[in-house]
């Protein structure tokens, strides 16, 4: 074809790029199943010097997005991609935000960034995020790939690894695995884990963290790999992702201040009861008494202790609840708030 249409800005393998790969905005991908701390990880590393000047373009299952607001205050610029993981969307969402990105940043629109953060829903297949940069020409002009980064819990890894599809595919496709909470797990547990890893992907760099405290070269330099591990495994590419079957996302709002003692002994009764069907609850409340919003997360039988926030990281000063769950359903979640509301009343 070059031979009947000849073109000086054609190479042997089709249209050169205008510039060097170095000089394309470098894109970090962390994934992990739901309630392992992508969020934390992300927010520890934009608070780090190497951190600055990072966009960030978060995508969560369910109504209501909570982690774009909780890294508002730590990025220079946020975006929230839509609702449902991007497996299940179309893959022009993303093209578009980041087309958009590079539009507002040229405009002066947003501070300029030289790098992306990319956080997928815990439900989401990352191959599509691969297979768009490599399909989409005016994107590859623009941004490459640099690291693929899953994160996995120390305390409960090797359980989800076997009971979800979705954690298997995230860290398939990696080439740097986080393991998190290594402080929530005994030794043998932890080894456990570890031997799994190394058994789905045993080219993948390695870590372990505490509250999300990693080296920042890890989103800022590419892999030893050079590439994404289990890139070209059976079934990683051009295939959309099977959600596990009964897992459902729902959100309880609030626009009044909420009582905590209530909330805490009703959150208590659901996970007493079914506590490995709570696949994430995550959200921000109004609590009665509190000057800022109070950040609380369960993840199955664990409860992370809840944070007060200095300030609202919006202006809805409303309490935002997101539950993705398997078998429960917002109706039995809403009873069970209101009775348990309801004798304390009685009580008081």
């Amino acid at each position: 074809m070059q031979d009947l249409f000849p073109s000086s800005a054609a190479g042997r393998f089709g249209r050169r790029q205008k510039r060097e790969r170095g000089a394309r905005i470098p894109v970090t991908v962390v994934t992990g199943f739901l309630g392992v701390g992508k969020t934390t990880l992300v927010k520890r590393f934009l608070e780090t010097e190497e951190g600055h000047g990072t966009a960030v373009v978060v995508n969560e299952f369910g109504e209501a997005g909570i982690d774009d607001a909780l890294l508002r205050d730590s990025a220079e610029t946020t975006t929230l991609l839509g609702n449902g993981c991007i497996c299940c969307n179309f893959r022009s969402d993303l093209e578009v935000t980041l087309h958009r990105l590079v539009a507002d940043r040229e405009r002066g629109v947003i501070p300029h960034f030289r790098r992306v953060v990319i956080e997928t829903s815990g439900l989401a297949d990352p191959s599509p995020i691969l297979t768009t940069f490599a399909t989409d020409r005016a994107l590859g002009a623009e941004f490459f790939v640099e690291t693929m980064m899953a994160v996995v819990a120390a305390c409960d890894g090797a359980d989800t690894i076997a009971r979800f599809v979705e954690a298997r595919r995230q860290l398939v496709l990696a080439d740097r695995v986080v393991v998190s909470k290594t402080d929530l797990a005994d030794t043998e547990t932890a080894q456990a884990l570890h031997r799994r890893l190394g058994e789905i992907n045993p080219r993948a760099e390695r870590a372990t963290v505490v509250a999300g405290a990693l080296d920042p070269g890890w989103f800022t330099e590419r892999a030893s790999s050079g590439g994404a591990p289990g890139f070209f495994a059976e079934g990683a590419l051009g295939r959309e992702v099977e959600h596990t079957d009964d897992i459902v996302s729902f959100t309880l709002t609030e626009s009044a201040p909420i009582a905590w003692e209530p909330f805490a002994r009703a959150m208590e009764a659901l996970i007493a009861l079914r506590g490995a069907d709570l696949l994430r609850v995550k959200g921000i409340l109004d609590v009665a008494g509190c000057a800022g919003p109070v950040v609380v997360q369960f993840v199955q039988h664990l409860a992370h202790p809840p944070i007060e926030m200095e300030t609202w990281p919006d202006a809805a000063r409303q309490s935002r609840l997101v539950f993705i769950t398997r078998g429960i359903g917002e109706c039995e979640v809403k009873a069970l708030f209101a009775a348990v509301k309801a004798l304390a009343v009685r009580a008081s």
